[in-house]
């Protein structure tokens, strides 16, 4: 592991107010603008199968960072009876039990985001030893599609164990420490339900990119702050880190947390770019850092080739509603790397009653090459309702039903 680092010293930034947990949009897509929203830090600038970043290039785009953000709350974004405030004011009460905490917000046209509540309370040190005397269960059962009740069960099982820890590093010493092996596989485990609901391949993570995302999260969380592209001047800087979190999904809370708010994604109405990570054809293997309030998720570089022509979320199918209701203010989306969508229509209907929807072209580049979103208008999702979607205009027209069932 990288062990060059930078001095203790705190960087100078105007100070910004955001409410929700923050998650880092502010990487460079593959025209090269940079793009920030303000709650959310997806992985850098990226091709569309492959990817490229400031920490790694893949045959077809240079390397290139983002800009910075820092703020206050933590939730867990998979379940909550919280409001989460998206850059653009709107908020979104999610389903479940997750707490969110923090402050206030602004964003400086050179895309820094400070915050006077950021999460590095605690002080200087980590929260426990690397273990907590249980490896984690890699439940991934039961695996059958299409009975409610198993659908539920693996819903249920996969998200039971929501430690992200405990993170015995420390600040002080500028050591990245680690977390115990539970809180990794509880991360690894919920990122692999989400795929496994939209009929993809599990992913696993590599111990390599595991340790340099660790270093990752130190940085963020040494600094009160997100970024793609950390200055040597940051707090227990390394270059490691610094790899890593040009290559990573980023927020400011723990790694477990992370994965059901990557999926809501707000803030990111130009890219769904963490959802589309996450549902990618090319991701794996990922790496998992985490702190008690930071957390880095490297995406960019995988080698997977799950080859689906194109993939939803919500997905086809049987799926709980507490995973679509969170999608009520950010949309459903549809992404492929083969299928283009610019001309795109949509139409949902429930019953074969029409429900309004407003499409938005996505950038290309985030997790794959092309990809629309639709937001419901005037209307949510609701439990034990089918819903038929239709996407015409596109040389492959797209149709499937979305089947929202209720799950205890």
């Amino acid at each position: 592991m990288d062990t060059q680092r930078g001095a203790r010293r705190r960087p100078q930034h105007a100070e910004v107010a955001i409410t929700g947990a923050l998650l880092c949009a502010c990487y460079t897509g593959p025209d090269g603008a940079q793009e920030v929203t303000g709650t959310l830090t997806q992985a850098g600038s990226a091709d569309a199968s492959q990817g490229t970043s400031a920490g790694e290039t893949s045959s077809g785009g240079d390397p290139s960072g983002g800009g910075t953000t820092t703020g206050g709350p933590t939730t867990d974004g998979l379940d909550t009876t919280s409001a989460l405030t998206d850059a653009a004011g709107t908020t979104d009460a999610l389903t479940g039990g997750v707490v969110t905490t923090g402050g206030d917000a602004t964003t400086e046209p050179s895309g820094t985001t400070t915050g006077p509540d950021a999460t590095t309370t605690g002080g200087d040190t980590g929260d426990g030893v690397c273990t907590d005397g249980s490896p984690g269960a890699d439940t991934g059962q039961p695996d059958n599609h299409d009975d409610a009740a198993q659908v539920c069960a693996r819903w249920a099982n996969d998200l039971a164990d929501s430690a992200y820890g405990p993170w015995c590093g420390d600040v002080a010493s500028c050591d990245a420490g680690d977390v115990a092996a539970a809180g990794r596989t509880n991360t690894l485990r919920a990122l692999n339900l989400y795929r496994w609901l939209a009929d993809l391949p599990p992913v696993t993570n590599d111990p390599t990119r595991d340790a340099k995302a660790q270093e990752c999260a130190l940085m963020m969380h040494a600094n009160g702050q997100l970024s793609h592209s950390p200055p040597q001047s940051w707090d227990c800087y390394s270059s490691d880190g610094a790899s890593a979190a040009g290559s990573s999904n980023i927020a400011s809370t723990s790694g477990f947390a992370a994965v059901g708010l990557y999926m809501q994604d707000p803030g990111n109405p130009q890219t769904i770019g963490h959802r589309r990570w996450i549902l990618s054809n090319s991701l794996g293997p990922v790496g998992l850092g985490s702190t008690s309030s930071y957390s880095c998720m490297w995406v960019i570089g995988g080698n997977g080739n799950a080859g689906k022509p194109w993939t939803a979320w919500p997905p086809p199918g049987l799926v709980p509603h507490a995973a679509v209701a969170a999608l009520n203010s950010t949309g459903w989306t549809v992404q492929s790397d083969g299928v283009g969508l610019n001309n795109a229509v949509v139409s949902v209907t429930e019953n074969g009653e029409d429900r309004p929807v407003q499409v938005n072209q996505l950038l290309g580049g985030y997790g794959s090459s092309a990809a629309i979103s639709f937001i419901p208008m005037g209307w949510s999702a609701q439990p034990d309702t089918t819903y038929s979607v239709s996407i015409t205009g596109i040389n492959q027209p797209i149709a499937y039903d979305v089947q929202v069932i209720s799950c205890p």
